[in-house]
């Protein structure tokens, strides 16, 4: 992809590991010797049809290795304490990021630590590297640390990793006392709505379903009611074996920094193709979104049920029925107000 400096670097004979590569920024690189540690599902499934050797973490020793900032200070500084642990003595280390990621700041950090060389800027960011030195020579507080809100076990990088989302609050707030028999919940994250889920009657089985790993371990963690099943998947791809009857979720809404109201309609569509013609999705979404357009295209009944000013309720059944009406609006609520 544009952004991508990764041609800029010369690794060593042996293999090389890139911790947070997506698809475009390892064109030009050899396959053969080229082990990626990435943990979101969908471009941990392009990096491997491409034909790179990928996990969702750091698993073995490598001979270099690049480190592509993520966008989340904590989880950055994780990622380079764990590539760093995997090296030998005298390996190069190279850092790669935007400047919109924090790039600047993390070559202020390294260079008050560690000498710096091999700096090139190219496409609004920056690579570097580093050779690693003997000893302890990155701060211990760099090292992924887990925080715990509530009982709810939470890592650097996951989404709303300080605390459970406004949004899931309010939409666990206006869901029904009594719940499906069968509830997906997509993007599950770490597992805070499906928590909810579980504590209402009614409930036979709850599929989690996140794409990032790192995400997905939290909620094995915090989620231990045996009906709870737990999917590393791309939601927006996801199917069962049967359809079931709820659908609960709180869809991003940005691919990387870009807000992308296209994602949340994949959620949208995605939830149809999991629902039985009776049942139902409960989503919250921010007000301004036009998710009512895509949610009316495959359900026969679309209505607001509650909200604020941040955020709208949005409920759906009927799915694979075309509704030809209008949104019905909550309770209070005038109609055509977005």
């Amino acid at each position: 992809m544009a952004g991508s400096r990764l041609d800029l670097i010369d690794p060593p004979a042996g293999r090389l590991l890139v911790v947070g590569a997506r698809p475009g920024d390892v064109a030009g690189l050899d396959p053969a010797r080229v082990t990626i540690a990435q943990g979101f599902r969908p471009d941990h499934d392009a990096l491997a049809a491409a034909g790179f050797t990928v996990a969702p973490s750091i698993t073995d020793r490598a001979e270099a290795a690049v480190v592509v900032m993520p966008r989340a200070r904590a989880e950055a500084r994780a990622r380079v304490v764990a590539a760093a642990a995997v090296l030998p003595v005298g390996a190069p280390l190279w850092i790669d990021g935007q400047k919109t990621d924090g790039i600047d700041a993390m070559l202020r950090d390294l260079r008050a630590l560690v000498l710096v060389e091999d700096v090139q800027s190219r496409a609004h960011g920056k690579i570097f590297r580093l050779t690693v030195p003997e000893g302890d020579w990155l701060p211990a507080d760099w090292a992924a640390r887990e925080t715990v809100v509530d009982g709810f076990v939470t890592r650097p990088g996951v989404f709303s990793a300080d605390g459970p989302d406004p949004a899931s609050v309010l939409l666990a707030a206006h869901l029904p006392e009594r719940m499906p028999s069968r509830v997906v919940d997509l993007g599950a994250g770490w597992g805070w709505l499906a928590a909810q889920v579980l504590a209402r009657p009614g409930v036979q089985v709850v599929h989690l379903v996140e794409a990032d790993h790192t995400a997905l371990d939290c909620a094995r963690r915090n989620v231990t009611d045996p009906r709870a099943q737990f999917h590393w998947a791309d939601a927006t791809r996801f199917r069962l074996p049967e359809p079931v009857n709820g659908v609960v979720m709180n869809p991003p809404f940005h691919a990387g920094r870009a807000a992308d109201p296209q994602l949340g309609a994949q959620f949208i569509r995605a939830a149809a193709g999991l629902l039985t013609g009776a049942g139902r999705l409960w989503m919250v979404a921010k007000r301004h979104l036009p998710y009512e357009p895509v949610l009316a295209e495959s359900s026969a009944e679309v209505a607001e049920i509650g909200g604020d000013s941040r955020f709208k309720l949005l409920s759906a059944t009927g799915a694979g029925q075309r509704r030809s009406a209008g949104i019905r609006p909550a309770a209070g609520r005038a109609k055509g107000r977005r």
